[in-house]
């Protein structure tokens, strides 16, 4: 296991380094002057290049990259251009803000994904078959952000049971573990909760109904094994599988949270990118952007682990 451990820490590297080289890249070759959010438009010349050299722009592109990483490897990503303030300071806040959104979103989702494959496997071409299904394909195919403007019209709007934006009373940006907090979070994790419910449950719909239609099944139920002692053996051969589905969509709602955080004005990583793009602040940009990829890795790691951990197979392949 240790082994195994070593080869895929090692096989991580790379995957850095081009997820870093691509980050900055991206984020370069867009157009737009980086300085045009604080420069005023009659900056003389003179202005201009100071500001250019002051936050290094005005070096070749592999001086900057280098000097970005050997920053980024001792925790500076840079200032923000548009705040004056450390980018390492402000995508902490928002990551901590956006994994308590994904997390909860998560656990609903895959709570109810789960729920809904294990019986749509279990009862196959049955009405509650049948239920689960359409349930499953309306979560995926619902734009995320449309059903979040719904859900503020009838429970902000209308019924005004649940706050519409923020983190917490009167706009804050630090989430609280209390009742006038968790309101504000009921909405976006719902919201979030619906792709990922749908993608875990027609996963496991199917796998599900795989596993049962092989031959060691009746095998078990002609040794007189019960119900629950097979439902245990369909769980542990689905329980690879399953954890590699709900590892990528975590590290998708992770990267992928910008329109909810947006509609909601949720103050995580999907909507400091969005400030980012429109102020076209590329510390910051890269520094969120960086952070993202390198916890989408790093889940993907996590993930490869506790498959090895549970079925063996996957080390000796």
């Amino acid at each position: 296991m240790l082994t195994y451990l070593g080869k895929r820490l090692v096989y991580t590297i790379p995957i850095v380094i081009g997820v870093s080289v691509v980050c900055f890249a991206l984020v370069h070759i867009a157009p737009g002057d980086p300085l045009v959010s604080v420069l005023p438009p009659d900056a003389s010349e003179q202005l201009k290049q100071q500001m250019m050299r002051a936050y290094g722009f005005d070096r070749p592109y592999y001086e900057q990259f280098l000097l970005w990483c050997w920053r980024a490897l001792h925790g500076d990503l840079g200032t923000s251009i548009a705040t004056g303030r450390a980018v390492s300071s402000e995508v902490l806040r928002a990551v901590k803000n956006t994994l308590l959104l994904s997390v909860v979103a998560t656990f609903i989702g895959f709570f109810f994904g789960l729920l809904f494959g294990f019986v749509a496997g279990y009862f196959r071409n049955s009405p509650v078959d049948k239920i689960a299904s359409i349930l499953s394909v309306i979560g995926v195919s619902v734009p995320h952000y449309w059903l979040g403007m719904v859900l503020v019209i009838v429970f902000s709007v209308q019924l005004n049971w649940l706050p519409p934006t923020g983190a917490g009373p009167g706009g804050s940006s630090d989430w609280q573990p209390d009742w006038a907090h968790f309101r504000h979070l009921i909405l976006p994790a719902v919201t979030m909760s619906v792709i990922p419910m749908g993608i875990v449950a027609r996963t496991i719909r199917a796998l599900v109904a795989d596993i049962l239609s092989q031959d060691f099944v009746p095998a078990l139920r002609a040794k007189g094994l019960s119900e629950l002692g097979i439902f245990g053996h369909v769980v542990k051969n689905a329980a690879p599988t399953a954890l590699a589905v709900m590892g990528l969509q975590l590290g998708y709602l992770l990267g992928g949270s910008i329109l909810i955080e947006t509609v909601f004005s949720w103050p995580g990583t999907g909507f400091l990118l969005n400030a980012a793009i429109f102020q076209r602040d590329l510390p910051l940009l890269q520094g969120t952007i960086l952070v993202l990829a390198l916890f989408f890795v790093l889940l993907n790691l996590i993930v490869d682990v506790i498959q090895t951990a549970i079925d063996p197979r996957i080390q000796r392949s």
